[in-house]
């Protein structure tokens, strides 16, 4: 299905535009562009989009859907996604991770190396997550790699890795909470960078310096305060100065993930001043929760690095505002009650992640517009924020020839988060309870309704 040589029509810039031929059409007086919001119609033909008109460029004989006072944004994209299958499906697998990314209009996610087994280091690993992955998934996934050590077959599997398509790789400064994901050395760490930077690949590093975790306090029973007194915000910073140095060093692109200790923010200014390829991330609970609110035995909210305090979250917003922060991404790493300790409420042993893929772009959105920023904010740090880092030039924006990957939500409704909810495997999340704003009405994927029940039709993605 090509492009018509009629009709033609002019776009809101006044230039003469072909309009597709059979195309789909979605158009809102809420259309969130590239250049910000206004009223518009998104032409859409074999899943790309052909076309971006004036609101009532749209000739006679096209399905349109009109979206009333809904706005249309694109896919978001969650470049920090834990699916964990295979070798721990009892925590989540693909078919429940995009079922609940597609019910929060996400469209594309990029899955962790860790937690599933055998974790995403070698080709053979990476081929099996694919083969799983195959014919279940409701949205558009790719893979990070991972790096675990730097011999010489670590580094024959990272190139392998990297020829393969994987997005880049991910290690750990400190321990990663399971055994077969060991953390590494910053000398480690530089070794494989060196690696990386000749590739031309990212490296995406959890920062917390093990020193500083080591010397703080240990974790006792169920009191959240202690566990934020075990990972205190040095551990951060000492970590993201000592990536901005390697990243000076060896000109390797380095990217912080989950960034909560705002004391950071300062070397990340820093970076930027001198010029480096050094980026970081935030993750909407970072944006949302304050430890204040955090009731003991809630272990719902354990995440490291923790859930800080209301000051330091003024100041993630403040980063975000300032364009410090790269993306906003959720950090989905779910588990089994058990697992999280549930019954027990126990910080010390329960396992370490939030379970958010379906409510990360409602949450910030909620807390977005309290502090005055706009749906085109929005989609600047969960849309195209992230598919820039990942390096995916047709998702997380409305430009002609991009997938068309498509969110319908009502900016202005609201909803309680139940459990009943929840499409990932286990309905546990920090959110259970809370009144979220921002419904997502429909996700698209290439032009198709991929939210709800419908059969399966996501696309294994490379780099």
């Amino acid at each position: 299905m090509g492009w018509s040589t009629s009709p033609t029509s002019t776009s809101p810039t006044g230039t003469s535009v072909d309009l597709p031929e059979r195309a789909q059409v979605l158009r809102s007086h809420r259309v969130v562009l590239p250049d910000g919001e206004r009223p518009a119609a998104v032409h859409v033909v074999a899943g790309r989009i052909a076309a971006i008109t004036g609101f009532d460029e749209v000739p006679a004989d096209v399905l349109v859907t009109d979206l009333g006072p809904w706005a249309l944004l694109p896919g978001v994209v969650d470049s920090h996604v834990h699916v964990n299958e295979p070798g721990r499906t009892e925590w989540e697998g693909f078919a429940t991770a995009t079922r609940a990314a597609a019910a929060g209009g996400v469209t594309t996610i990029i899955d962790m190396p860790l937690n599933a087994i055998p974790p995403t280091t070698s080709l053979a690993a990476l081929e099996t997550k694919r083969a799983v992955a195959a014919g279940q998934i409701a949205v558009d996934v790719g893979f990070w790699g991972g790096i675990i050590g730097a011999d010489t077959r670590s580094l024959r599997d990272l190139a392998a890795l990297h020829d393969a398509g994987v997005f880049g790789f991910k290690a750990f400064l400190a321990p990663s909470g399971v055994e077969e994901f060991p953390h590494v050395s910053m000398d480690v760490l530089a070794a494989a960078t060196r690696h990386t930077a000749r590739m031309g690949a990212l490296t995406v590093v959890h920062a917390e310096a093990p020193a500083v975790l080591e010397a703080a306090p240990p974790v006792v029973g169920r009191a959240f305060a202690s566990w934020l007194a075990s990972r205190p915000p040095a551990a951060e910073r000492q970590a993201v100065a000592g990536l901005a140095a390697l990243s000076a060093a060896t000109g390797a692109r380095l990217h912080v993930l989950h960034l909560s200790a705002a004391d950071a923010l300062d070397d990340l200014l820093a970076a930027r001043a001198e010029g480096l390829a050094f980026t970081a991330e935030t993750c909407p609970h970072y944006l949302t929760f304050t430890a204040e609110e955090v009731p003991d035995g809630a272990t719902v909210f354990k995440c490291a690095p923790p859930i800080r305090g209301r000051a330091n979250l003024d100041r993630m917003w403040d980063a975000l505002a300032e364009g410090l922060l790269a993306g906003v991404v959720s950090d989905h790493s779910p588990s089994t009650p058990e697992v999280k300790r549930i019954d027990t409420g126990d910080f010390a042993a329960a396992w370490g992640g939030i379970a958010s893929v379906q409510l990360g772009l409602s949450a910030v959105w909620t807390q977005a517009r309290i502090r005055g920023h706009s749906l085109a904010d929005v989609v600047a740090w969960m849309c195209a924020g992230p598919a820039d880092l990942a390096g995916l030039p047709t998702k997380g924006r409305l430009v002609v020839g991009a997938d068309a990957d498509l969110v319908v939500l009502d900016p202005d409704g609201s909803y309680l988060v139940e459990p009943s909810m929840l499409r990932h495997r286990h309905p546990l999340t920090p959110y259970a309870g809370r009144s979220l704003d921002g419904l997502v009405r429909a996700t698209y994927l290439r032009g198709v309704r991929a939210d709800g029940d419908r059969p399966p039709r996501g696309r294994l993605l490379a780099r």
